[in-house]
């Protein structure tokens, strides 16, 4: 069976762009280009490595390994289990989707309603009813994707960004200002962090059952080019990440010295536009964040549906995207505000287990294939991660405050590397004793 052709290829990572490309990735990077100023390309730079250089690993482990449940299974298989649900739960229903629908709200609609409509529920509840029954039907066919997406969705999604940069060229906001709190002095660790809000990486261990169906039914079904032409989408995805990112970074750097901080990057990206573009410029900004979170709102449907219907066979696909489509809209009613205070200790719990486990995976040859590294480094990293995400809840660990990083958000990597050293050690240990056993 032949490779695609690099048409079908590039449409097919126009698709898998569209699903990394929701919420977070719209308004991080103006917040980034906003409070790192001057160091902005060093903050830049930390980002990329964990808003796109970790998913394209991610996209490349998970093709090669067969998917997230048997690279989790190396670890152990009772993690495996627990771990992958709470990946599809966190991406899916419980966070990633849900505050997809309402920052598409947020930014879409909001801005039209009156101060007396506005703080009811009711047009809340319509817009997510409406943006789920869409999204719900776009998911029954997961093989059209690619030229839903692929074709016409995404096209039009990076030239509404790439016009507002343009735009901004031609009329200047201002000039880069002084960076702001840990930007000052570690801006490189403060972007790699802030990359977590994007939740990029854990969605693309997801994200490949969807590109290992389109694929098939382009008729790749031998199992080295499936992962081959995985691989090169997700590369050309990540390209195209790149580029947007470096884009609304620096629409978020310029507007500093205009506008000054603001709450949030959706707020940022709000005064460019408006300034740019004048009142005209909410119905851009309103069709921007709609298409992209409904694209993302769609990917993580497929994908948690078919991962559901996998290990729940008697519930079908159909039934899952039902269930998830219902309780996503339940969740996205909270309100934004309420789900981003809760998304991000979930995500320092998570994210770090998910880097260990890609990076493992990467370098799974040259230890070749112990499992104690994988069970070691993952007990060190999952017991830090977690302890650091519940004194974002109050439960607050004094000891861990002795870490290497732990300021920086990056408290586990030192842990992570005593359990990979400890892991090496101990297997080898065993491997020897069993060899002697057996002499």
């Amino acid at each position: 069976m032949e490779n695609l052709k690099k048409k079908r290829l590039f449409f097919v990572s126009l698709m898998l762009f569209s699903m990394f490309f929701g919420a977070g990735n719209l308004i991080f990077p103006p917040q980034l280009g906003q409070l790192s100023g001057t160091n902005m390309l060093t903050a830049m730079g930390g980002f990329l490595i964990s808003a796109v250089g970790l998913p394209i690993l991610a996209v490349a482990v998970v093709a090669k390994t067969g998917g997230l449940h048997i690279l989790a299974s190396r670890v152990h298989p009772k993690f495996a289990f627990a771990f992958t649900v709470l990946i599809y739960l966190s991406i899916g229903p419980f966070l990633g989707i849900p505050r997809a629908a309402s920052l598409a709200f947020e930014m879409g609609i909001s801005p039209f309603l009156s101060s007396s409509i506005g703080v009811s529920k009711i047009p809340l509840f319509v817009y997510s009813l409406v943006f789920f029954g869409i999204a719900y039907w776009l998911c029954l066919s997961p093989s059209k994707l690619v030229d839903r997406f692929g074709k016409f969705l995404t096209p039009t999604l990076l030239v509404l960004i790439t016009s507002i940069f343009v735009f901004s060229l031609f009329k200047p906001i201002g000039g880069f200002s002084a960076p702001i709190g840990d930007y000052v002095h570690f801006p490189l660790l403060k972007g790699f962090v802030e990359g977590y809000n994007t939740m990029d990486a854990i969605a693309a261990l997801n994200f490949g059952i969807v590109i290992t169906i389109a694929l098939k039914e382009m008729g790749v079904t031998d199992e080295k080019r499936l992962v081959s032409n995985t691989i090169k989408s997700g590369a050309i995805a990540g390209l195209f990440l790149t580029i947007i990112y470096l884009m609304l970074s620096y629409l978020g750097a310029t507007s500093m010295s205009k506008f000054g901080t603001t709450e949030n990057g959706a707020q940022t990206l709000t005064n460019v536009v408006f300034y740019l573009f004048g009142q005209k410029g909410s119905v851009l900004l309103g069709l921007i964040f709609s298409l992209a979170c409904l694209t993302t709102s769609v990917g993580l449907l497929t994908s948690c549906s078919q991962y559901f219907a996998k290990i729940m066979p008697k519930i079908s696909y159909k039934a899952w995207i039902t269930i998830l489509s219902v309780s996503s809209m339940i969740f996205a009613n909270v309100g934004l505000t309420q789900i981003l205070k809760f998304s991000f200790p979930v995500l320092i719990a998570i994210y770090p287990m998910a880097i260990v486990l890609m990076v493992l995976a990467f370098f799974h040859d040259l230890f070749k294939g112990n499992s104690y590294v994988y069970l070691f480094t993952m007990v060190c990293t999952s017991f830090v991660s977690i302890l650091e995400a519940l004194g974002h809840f109050g439960l607050k660990v004094g000891i861990l405050n002795n870490l290497p990083f732990y300021s920086k958000g990056l408290g586990w990597i030192i842990p992570a590397a005593v359990g990979l050293v400890v892991g090496l050690f101990y297997g080898n240990l065993r491997n020897k004793v069993f060899e002697n056993n057996i002499r």
